[in-house]
């Protein structure tokens, strides 16, 4: 049977830490909890469940927190939990069997997180694999007859066990804010993080967070290494904050740079326009761009098409 360290970051979760806790301490041989600035009892729960609780200076990584908690570590595994997380007892069962038959050679287990959509996440899905299982120290070993070559891939299980996420709240503020200070510091954001700035923005962001972001996104439509779903991406968001601003003449810009590249468009974008049209008003337009949206595809929030059904419905309703 193979031995897990427990390694968390939290910071406020007095509302939920117990829970996660309770639901997966006996499977683990090893509790390592790093604080990074809770002011509330987050530090006393913990330390119900285990002397090893320690304090990291926030300094805007989540990375460093992470890495930080895995150095902590002894046992031959770490499993990586969210406070908002549960696993029932169904999956409790299967993580037990796990634990007492993984074969040596695996290195990163990856588990379902569920519940996603439940939330309004950014994420479109509701259950997704994930890492969540990981080999402390990796052994290096050499495979091929001749042309012999170090193995560096890692072996990756795919489990059924299933993780809930049941948050008490949103974080779109904080990761925004993260945001935009990874872009004030000059940092670069690749493809996944450019992503999920944009699905922020669109579910959660205010008037204030799309300002913002101007500057990031036009730097984004000029970085020729950009794919074609990034500046697709930037040009939804750019539209948005334009029209936000009342810069109209911008918002088409963008607008009608999404509409004419190549593919099926977005549902995004058809909701941009129709929103506008619905503010002059100009209800024949704007109903041609909500049955656009309703036939193009989602790239960053599901919800567009609910919404473009909506007004949709509202514009029968009035006649």
């Amino acid at each position: 049977m193979i031995t897990i360290s427990l390694c968390m970051i939290v910071k406020n979760e007095e509302k939920v830490l117990a829970r996660c806790l309770d639901s997966i301490k006996d499977l683990m041989d090893e509790i390592i909890i790093v604080d990074t600035g809770s002011t509330d009892a987050t530090k006393e729960i913990a330390r119900r469940y285990t002397s090893k609780v320690y304090d990291f200076e926030w300094n805007g990584s989540f990375a460093d927190a992470r890495n930080y908690s895995f150095s902590k570590a002894s046992a031959q595994y770490i499993y990586c939990a969210d406070a908002d997380e549960i696993i029932d007892d169904e999956n409790r069962e299967k993580f037990a069997l796990l634990k007492k038959g993984l074969l040596p050679e695996i290195d990163i287990v990856q588990m379902y997180y569920c519940n996603q959509m439940e939330y309004n996440t950014i994420y479109n899905y509701d259950k997704e694999l994930r890492p969540k299982l990981y080999k402390r120290v990796r052994t290096f070993t050499w495979r091929n007859p001749i042309h012999e070559t170090v193995s560096l891939q890692p072996i990756i299980y795919d489990s059924d066990i299933e993780i809930i996420h049941k948050p008490t709240g949103f974080h779109a503020s904080r990761d925004l804010k993260a945001f935009e200070e990874m872009h004030a510091d000059g940092l670069y954001m690749d493809e996944r993080l450019h992503t999920l700035y944009a699905k922020e923005l669109i579910m959660c962001g205010e008037k204030s967070n799309l300002l913002k972001s101007i500057p990031f996104f036009e730097g984004s439509i000029k970085d020729e290494t950009r794919s074609n779903d990034s500046l697709l991406e930037a040009f939804c968001l750019l539209a948005r904050a334009y029209r936000f601003k009342g810069d109209i003449p911008s918002f088409f810009k963008y607008a009608m740079k999404a509409v004419t590249m190549e593919g099926d468009g977005c549902a995004e974008i058809c909701l941009e326009l129709a929103s506008y049209y619905h503010t002059l008003p100009d209800r024949n337009e704007e109903r041609i761009w909500l049955i656009a949206a309703l036939s193009a595809p989602c790239i960053l929030n599901l919800e567009t098409k609910t919404s473009a059904e909506k007004m949709l419905a509202e514009l029968d309703r009035q006649g």
